[in-house]
């Protein structure tokens, strides 16, 4: 995924959080992951690409994003940074907005998470986004296809260590 190469030489080393998703091996399609880093070599996300199309492009994008992360700060009406990469990925160029939200109370294990969903402009795509505990906001975007809140209970963290530069 080249939004996410690095400019310089230095290679982060992976992020200080949990990354929820879902595991590699509990998804039928192929899977790409990648980190967003910061020009010091923090991590300041990572996402990961679902592809259930084979490779005729992402069904899904998932992103984790710490607090501070510049990828979170969105203008009026702008889509969140995995609509984009997911719109981008699927060669599609028209221009897309958010067109409203609606905050939904879903049980993820023992735990009430606040989703709140966003309706955009493009309405083949779905999007949600919830806040950890941890201050890390996690944003879903997928393609033709509905988030359902069976989605959620398939969402744990994954290791870090899947994430580290070799």
């Amino acid at each position: 995924m080249s939004f996410l190469r690095r400019r310089s030489a230095a290679t982060p080393t992976g992020p200080d959080f949990d990354v929820l998703a879902m595991d590699p091996g509990d998804w039928p399609g192929d899977l790409g992951a990648g980190l967003l880093p910061a020009p010091d070599g923090s991590c300041q996300g990572v996402f990961l690409r679902y592809d259930l199309f084979g490779g005729r492009g992402p069904a899904m994008i998932i992103g984790n994003l710490p607090e501070g992360s510049p990828a979170r700060e969105l203008a009026e009406g702008q889509v969140p940074f995995e609509v984009a990469q997911l719109l981008a990925a699927l060669g599609n160029d028209e221009p897309v907005h958010v067109v409203g939200t609606e905050d939904v109370p879903v049980m993820h294990e023992d735990n009430l998470l606040i989703v709140r969903r966003l309706k955009c402009s493009e309405s083949r795509i779905s999007c949600t986004q919830f806040d950890r505990s941890d201050g890390v906001l996690v944003t879903i975007a997928s393609w033709d296809r509905p988030i359902t809140d069976d989605l959620y209970q398939l969402l744990k963290p994954l290791p870090a260590e899947m994430f580290q530069a070799g």
